[in-house]
């Protein structure tokens, strides 16, 4: 795999990058968090990292018009990372009228995903025609999807294999973003985020261990290994909420913003 980020993008750009929280919380709803979403804008472009079934809600309540996003990229097919995709479609065939082109990038099979979610969102809107440009992009673990604007490399994850899971790293303006998405420990993890300005990794386990998810023995253990310049934690379980203030990395919230 090519080295995400490491050169400026063709135009020299750099820096002007944050991440905002749209939702930090479990499929739950766990403390009362919206499901996982993540904004960042970058120079010349505006996209999610994931869109939980609660997202445009979140979107709306943070004064973002959802039509401004240019990208969503998703880690998985699971409602609470992109169940919210059938509603920006709907919203933008069938109320905004959106002209503004969008890209989708994803595991295989994206697109028939996001058709069987409007098909049972929206019964009858399969007929509907975008009236902008929407394009699929496929995203593998070992393959970087190039766009104008982003470099997207993924790594696979331990998770139900049936969601198609993959752990996510964005390049952008010469920033590098990493997603864990849903997984337990993995060696990738380490790859992944090596070099990264922010790793934004989910911990849903606090004295207990799962065959799917993050605890905390992992994450305090490997912490050095784990070469992002900056760790923040999301997608967090009652326990973990329960224990937030005695821990020494940032904790995602709705509306937390991070310059990358």
């Amino acid at each position: 795999m090519d080295t995400l980020g490491d050169q400026p993008l063709p135009d020299g750009r750099r820096g002007g990058v944050s991440l905002q929280f749209i939702g930090s919380g479990d499929a739950f709803g766990s403390g009362g968090r919206l499901q996982t979403c993540l904004l960042v804008d970058a120079p010349g472009v505006r996209f999610l990292i994931d869109c939980g079934c609660s997202a445009m809600i979140g979107l709306w309540a943070q004064h973002i018009d959802p039509d401004s996003i240019d990208a969503i990229a998703l880690t998985d097919f699971e409602g609470d990372h992109c169940g919210s995709v059938a509603f920006v479609l709907f919203h933008a065939m069938a109320v905004s009228h959106r002209t503004r082109p969008l890209t989708i990038a994803g595991p295989v099979g994206t697109a028939e995903h996001m058709g069987r979610l409007m098909a049972v969102l929206f019964p009858g809107s399969e007929g509907q025609k975008a009236r902008f440009a929407l394009d699929y992009q496929v995203v593998e673990p070992g393959v970087v999807v190039h766009s104008a604007l982003l470099r997207i490399g993924a790594w696979p994850v331990v998770h139900s294999e049936q969601t198609r899971p993959m752990i996510v790293r964005v390049a952008v303006a010469g920033r590098r973003i990493v997603y864990t998405g849903d997984t337990a420990w993995t060696p990738a993890l380490i790859e992944a985020c090596a070099g990264a300005e922010l790793l934004v990794t989910e911990w849903y386990y606090y004295d207990t261990t799962s065959r799917w998810h993050l605890d905390q023995t992992p994450l305090l253990t490997r912490r050095a290994a784990l070469q992002a310049r900056r760790l923040v934690l999301t997608h967090l379980s009652d326990a973990v909420l329960a224990r937030a203030h005695d821990l020494s990395e940032t904790v995602a919230h709705a509306g937390l913003i991070i310059t990358v």
